[in-house]
C-alpha cells in the first residue's frame, strides 16, 4: 500500500531535514527556511525567540494575498511558546501561528499541503 500523500503539481514539500539544512522539492537549503506552497526562501533565524514580525513579513504578505492562513513554526529541537505580541501581529494579518518542534512542523506541513490547506512553515534548522 502506498502511503505517500498526493501533492498537487508545483507545490513545495519538505523531503528531509537535519544537519542544519532542508531538502524541499529536490532542492537543498542550508539553514532555516520559510516554505510556502509555491516557493521556499531562506530565513535568517537560528532560534524561535528571534522570530519577529519583520522577518516574517513575507508570511503576512502571503496572507493578505490570500495564499496563507496558517503558519507552522518549527522551533528547532524543542517546541517553545510564541510571544503573544508576535501571535497578535500575525493574527492582525490574518495568520494563525502554531508552534512545534521542527520535525513535527515538517510532517504537519506536508500533510496539510496534501490536503490543499493554505499553509506555510517557518522552519528553524536543527543538527
Amino acid at each position: 500500500m502506498d502511503l505517500t500523500p498526493l501533492i498537487p503539481a508545483g507545490r513545495q514539500i519538505v523531503e528531509s531535514y537535519g544537519h542544519a539544512r532542508f531538502r524541499v522539492t529536490g532542492i537543498l537549503y542550508e539553514g532555516s527556511v520559510i516554505v510556502f506552497p509555491d516557493r521556499t526562501v531562506a530565513w535568517p533565524v537560528r532560534e524561535a525567540g528571534a522570530a519577529t514580525p519583520e522577518n516574517l513579513q513575507a508570511v503576512c504578505d502571503a496572507s493578505r494575498a490570500g495564499t496563507i492562513e496558517l503558519l507552522l513554526l518549527g522551533c528547532g529541537p524543542k517546541m517553545t511558546l510564541v510571544p503573544s505580541s508576535l501571535r497578535a501581529t500575525l493574527r492582525e494579518a490574518g495568520v494563525v501561528i502554531e508552534a512545534m518542534d521542527t520535525g513535527a512542523a515538517c510532517r504537519t506541513y506536508n500533510v496539510l499541503m496534501a490536503e490543499g490547506r493554505r499553509v506555510a512553515a517557518a522552519l528553524i534548522a536543527v543538527e
